[in-house]
């Protein structure tokens, strides 16, 4: 027990990661991949989460070298304009994840719910979002960072062991998933949708901002670096596993019935009849928890972010922090309360987060090189080369993006 103790608290940072990227964004995505093309978007997945171990690592380190979070140096290095920009394109992205998040949480609970109710209204999304709310803020309230990681912990596992087992009860044919990590070119403007979404919840750059910020809190220095990327190869496995457990329990229901998610409740609509009412509350308590494990970190995300802009220590016992996290609880309440259609707000909302990547990355590119001239930071020609790979992927997938949602319309 002390050995799994120490060991979650070396992992803390990744499990965070995991919390903040495998959201209802990123279950939205891959159910609707999942029902409408069966395993074939297996391989964009599997790409952006090898490229996310490598930016986790880039971004922590370099931290842990510096001592500087990211935003920070940003400003140092390239002005306060390009990184304001930065800074309100990331919370803009992030608000509206969480609009989308807190209505697709709220409709799914209250889908599950119609059977208990003699009217089978389910329970009201208003009263759900105003609950959710709440224990969020509460738990903000009452913690510290190392209590965050904890609470974030008991969502991860909620969600990882119901989706997994979610995935074994209707899971596809293994011919099927390899058949999937082939690559193809996207012939409509549906998959390219689709596969920028799928990869702006993976490779989004508030996920590895976010990071700079965990590896600094963790103090996290250079001697470090075996520890640091042990993290983040644990965080990039489980977001690939977890994630293509998500495709695999849509594509072994509604793609061979040839039903597509198009709404929130279509996940708990259309694959109860299926899957059956035990595999779908499993796969509910998965999609809550993923919510909350999600939404958690995003309420946090401005007093983070604002404390690194600054270079400041964050102090979210603050009159500014409570009411910036109060701020994104109110938010949450968007959809539920002013109505909406989630499903399709975040997929949007994904699709645009890789938009704002790319100039992140190359920001990235130069910091790194200007610092391997100056410090113990070697940097090879190859790791150039597969930088610069990496920020055409993202530039792609943001032009994929935009075809897409103009396709959309």
């Amino acid at each position: 027990m002390k050995k799994l103790k120490i060991f979650l608290a070396s992992i803390g940072p990744g499990i965070i990661l995991i919390g903040y990227n495998i959201g209802t964004g990123s279950i939205t995505t891959m159910a609707s991949s999942g029902a409408s093309f069966g395993m074939e978007l297996m391989w964009p997945l599997l790409l952006s989460c090898i490229f996310t171990y490598f930016l986790i690592v880039t971004f922590g380190r370099y931290t842990a070298i510096t001592g500087n979070t990211i935003l920070f140096s940003l400003k140092q290095s390239f002005g306060k304009p390009i990184t304001i920009f930065v800074l309100i394109s990331l919370l803009i992205s992030e608000w509206v994840s969480c609009m989308g998040v807190m209505g697709i949480v709220t409709e799914i609970v209250q889908e599950w719910s119609k059977p208990f109710f003699a009217d089978s209204s389910g329970i009201n999304p208003v009263l759900s979002a105003l609950v959710f709310g709440a224990l969020l803020y509460y738990l903000f309230w009452q913690g510290k960072h190392n209590f965050f990681e904890k609470i974030l912990t008991i969502f991860v596992t909620i969600m990882g062991v119901s989706f997994i087992a979610t995935m074994f009860m209707v899971i596809p044919a293994p011919e099927e998933m390899l058949r999937g990590l082939i690559p193809r070119i996207p012939e409509n403007t549906e998959k390219l949708l689709l596969i920028a979404s799928m990869v702006g919840t993976t490779m989004g750059a508030i996920l590895y901002v976010v990071r700079s910020i965990l590896v600094q809190e963790k103090g996290w220095k250079a001697n470090d670096k075996k520890l640091e990327k042990r993290d983040a190869l644990f965080s990039s496995i489980m977001m690939f596993v977890l994630s293509v457990a998500i495709m695999a329990s849509a594509a072994g229901t509604l793609y061979p019935a040839g039903l597509k998610v198009e709404n929130a409740i279509d996940m708990v609509k259309l694959m109860e009849p299926i899957a059956g009412r035990f595999a779908i509350s499993i796969f509910v308590a998965g999609i809550v928890s993923a919510g909350l494990s999600s939404l958690f970190p995003i309420i946090l995300l401005a007093p983070w972010l604002f404390a690194d802009y600054n270079n400041k220590p964050r102090n979210m016992k603050s009159s500014q922090s409570r009411l910036l996290v109060l701020l994104g609880v109110f938010f949450g309440l968007a959809v539920p309360v002013f109505g909406g259609r989630p499903v399709f707000v975040m997929i949007i909302s994904q699709s645009l987060a890789i938009i704002v990547t790319p100039l992140v990355l190359t920001l990235m590119l130069v910091l790194v090189n200007r610092l391997a001239k100056t410090s113990n930071y070697p940097v090879t020609k190859w790791w150039n080369l597969f930088m610069g790979l990496i920020i055409f992927f993202t530039i792609a997938m943001a032009v994929a993006g935009i075809f897409g949602i103009v396709g959309s319309f």
